[in-house]
Order: structure tokens, then C-alpha cells, then sequence
């Protein structure tokens, strides 16, 4: 029998989580980096967190 994980997928939600720029480039959204709850300090274009590389 296969145990199941207590933790759940979030899927990210297009346009809402994330959109993909002219490049083809997925970029996260300021509300996804918020509901995310930590800043990963690559500079990420949206970020609420106020990190410049």
C-alpha cells in the first residue's frame, strides 16, 4: 500500500502565478513570490521583497 504524502502540489496558476514574456520566459508574479513567502535573492522582476541584483 502506497502512503501518501501529507504535504500537497500547489499548482501555479498562468496569469495569476506566473506569465511568459516576448522571450518565452516564464516570470513569476509579485503575488506569487508574496504567497510564496520568502525572497530567493535572484533578482526576480516582480519582486515585493525589494532585492536588487
Amino acid at each position: 500500500m502506497k502512503r501518501e504524502s501529507k504535504k500537497t502540489a500547489e499548482v501555479a496558476i498562468e496569469k495569476e502565478d506566473y506569465y511568459l514574456d516576448e522571450q518565452g520566459r516564464l516570470v513569476f508574479t509579485e503575488y506569487y513570490l508574496l504567497k510564496r513567502g520568502y525572497c530567493c535573492q535572484n533578482g526576480c522582476r516582480h519582486c515585493p521583497y525589494g532585492f536588487k541584483k
